[in-house]
């Protein structure tokens, strides 16, 4: 009897940790005993420092309270190997720091885990590889700081440095954290501007919440990574390039890194790309990538940069075989 009310217990925690408010003849159901037991037991939880709260209501029901001195966490199977093939990943992070932080977690929740899990762990830890950022890392208060921010719709106010190095000041009302690629950015409505902005937090400094509440505004498209994605193939480059591909445009979307410009469908068997590089031949590269026919409309340079891209490879195919 000892057995299978301790077993009750800890599923009864584990349930009030998964979800926020219960209602207790739902606790009763999914425990398969009466109400008068889920109250006996919730009154052994407290004697025992669980901070579960009462709830008020026509039927009643029960939340754990948050604590800085919470009893230790439960996880269901599937969830502890959620998290550790999180902090796995996360070792590898873009986020300044957070690499010791999460191998420091990892070795913890290693030590507690059944031996079978800790197998499954150890597998998919020596079977997967994750390859390095090799780009800019994040300050992680940084983005606690933005994402309070986005959570309780507070302004935010925090100097940046723009692509070509101007230093400027930004009033935000966040929206949204998109991580793509090796990068975080930042989505919201810059007060300053009247318009909607993108934000590297890598060049973010200083952020800090204003106490300003404001009412959320809709964004421009589906979602923040889909605009984060738009914001990034239109940002302003040296060259900027418009071609009408002779291809679908789900098949050349699928030859190109998703940040490497904009594709608009025109019909069934054409697309119009655009792309913007600093560089006239890293741009003929990305148009001979699309791997189909195209008609270069603007800039007029890249024409040419193009026929000297062709030129070179056609010489290497020529001595390719030239002992």
């Amino acid at each position: 009897m000892a057995e299978t009310t301790s077993s009750r217990l800890l599923t009864l925690l584990s349930l009030l940790q998964g979800r926020r408010d219960w209602p207790g003849q739902e606790l009763a159901d999914r425990l398969e005993v009466s109400g008068r037991t889920v109250r006996r037991d919730v009154d052994r939880l407290r004697e025992l420092g669980y901070p579960v709260e009462s709830l008020t209501g026509p039927a009643g029901g029960y939340r754990l309270a948050a604590g800085a001195a919470m009893p230790p966490l439960l996880l269901d199977d599937d969830e502890a190997i959620a998290i550790a093939v999180g902090l796995r990943t996360a070792a590898r992070a873009s986020v300044t720091g957070i690499e010791e932080t999460s191998v420091r977690a990892l070795v913890k929740l290693e030590q507690v885990l059944p031996a079978h899990l800790r197998r499954r762990v150890e597998a998919l830890g020596s079977a997967t590889i994750v390859a390095g950022t090799g780009g800019p890392t994040v300050d992680p208060e940084h983005l606690t700081t933005l994402a309070a921010a986005c959570r309780d719709t507070e302004c935010v106010r925090f100097d940046y440095r723009s692509r070509d190095g101007t230093a400027t000041r930004r009033d935000v009302e966040p929206h949204s954290l998109v991580n793509l690629g090796r990068r975080w950015y930042f989505v919201g409505w810059d007060r300053g501007r009247e318009g909607w902005r993108t934000f590297r937090v890598d060049r973010l400094r200083r952020p800090a919440a204003t106490g300003a509440r404001f009412t959320a505004r809709r964004l421009p498209t589906d979602d923040a990574a889909a605009y984060v994605q738009r914001s990034i193939a239109g940002a302003w480059s040296r060259y900027e390039a418009r071609v009408t591909v002779h291809a679908p445009a789900a098949v050349v979307a699928r030859r190109l890194p998703f940040d490497a410009g904009a594709i608009e469908p025109i019909d069934e068997h054409r697309c119009t790309y655009r792309g913007s590089e600093e560089n006239l031949e890293w741009l003929a590269i990305r148009i001979a990538m699309l791997g189909a026919e195209v008609e270069v409309h603007e800039p007029p340079e890249l024409v040419q940069a193009l026929q000297q891209l062709a030129d070179r490879l056609a010489r290497a195919a020529q001595t390719g075989g030239v002992p």
